[in-house]
């Protein structure tokens, strides 16, 4: 589901700061909440708030409080208020934001939790302390400028088939139980994409995800991010024997007890990699004999909620 401003009471463009709306849609795990403007040289803070309903008295509930803040402490707020009381604080000190310079925030609405990424970087995981259900309003306040393009949307799925299930499920046991191993539906090639859907382990060191020949067990990618050292290394094992290392990223896009969803995009030159609809990374191909490619295995420390590939 994407939310716009159209999607809000009334149709705004460039809101003015403070801006309360409506949200007319339903929120539920899978919605994104997209904002994009910058910070004024100038500012203290800003807040985004989503509320439930917009009485000033007695105040609304607020089920989620997002306040940067840049005087004194640089960091970002989060809390809940209810009942006109506010609950716990959890703060964060890790703060994207820069004075007079431009941000994306998206708000990933999860069963249990909200997540946030900044510029494409994740930045927190905020646990529900109210049910989605109750909220219903929009609320951005403080010294921050919104552009018109402010929107929401459901992450939408693509035609897909299952991966084959040969190999997986044997004794009741279920197909997402780690290490997960399983056939794909048709071999690689370029064009053929394989989406992968978790949740890092809180006490995460690292995962890995596999893509090999099934037949010579010669494995053509490796991607292996390593939360303890926030590297993202990928390789290729060929002939018995490990390849050189590629670490070299932007930045590193997985984080303790966050939900991921990572794509994996088959060129003809290379494989591109996604994590949250943000692109991490290239790897060109080593292994050429594409069509061999049959066979995904997933290990590690993240819980596996679903793999397609198409």
């Amino acid at each position: 589901m994407m939310l716009s401003l159209n999607s809000l009471q009334n149709v705004v463009h460039n809101p003015i700061i403070p801006y309360v709306g409506t949200i007319s849609e339903k929120l539920e795990p899978g919605t994104l909440i997209v904002l994009r403007g910058h910070v004024p040289s100038d500012s203290d803070r800003f807040q985004v708030d989503l509320q439930c309903g917009s009485s000033v008295k007695p105040r609304a509930d607020v089920a989620f409080h997002f306040n940067p803040r840049f005087r004194r402490a640089n960091c970002i707020v989060c809390n809940t208020l209810k009942n006109e009381k506010w609950g716990r604080e959890e703060i964060s000190y890790d703060v994207p934001f820069k004075e007079g310079k431009p941000f994306e925030i998206v708000v990933m609405v999860l069963k249990d939790k909200f997540q946030v990424a900044v510029n494409g970087k994740h930045t927190l995981i905020y646990a529900h302390r109210i049910s989605l259900e109750k909220i219903d309003t929009l609320g951005i306040y403080g010294k921050v400028v919104i552009h018109s393009d402010l929107r929401s949307s459901q992450a939408s799925t693509l035609e897909w088939t299952e991966i084959s299930e040969e190999n997986v499920q044997k004794s009741g046991v279920s197909q997402f139980t780690l290490p997960f191993v399983a056939r794909l539906n048709s071999s690689m090639g370029p064009g053929r994409t394989v989406v992968i859907k978790g949740e890092v382990n809180k006490n995460a060191k690292g995962f890995s995800v596999d893509l090999l020949s099934g037949k010579s067990k010669a494995i053509a990618l490796h991607l292996n991010p390593r939360l303890n050292v926030k590297a993202f290394v990928r390789n290729s094992f060929l002939q018995e024997s490990w390849g050189e290392e590629e670490r070299e990223i932007t930045c590193f896009p997985f984080s303790p007890g966050m939900y991921f969803e990572m794509i994996i995009y088959c060129d003809v030159r290379e494989f591109k990699v996604a994590v949250n609809g943000v692109h991490s990374l290239e790897y060109r191909h080593r292994f050429k004999d594409l069509s061999h490619i049959d066979t995904l295995e997933i290990n590690g420390d993240i819980h596996l909620l679903e793999v397609r590939s198409w």
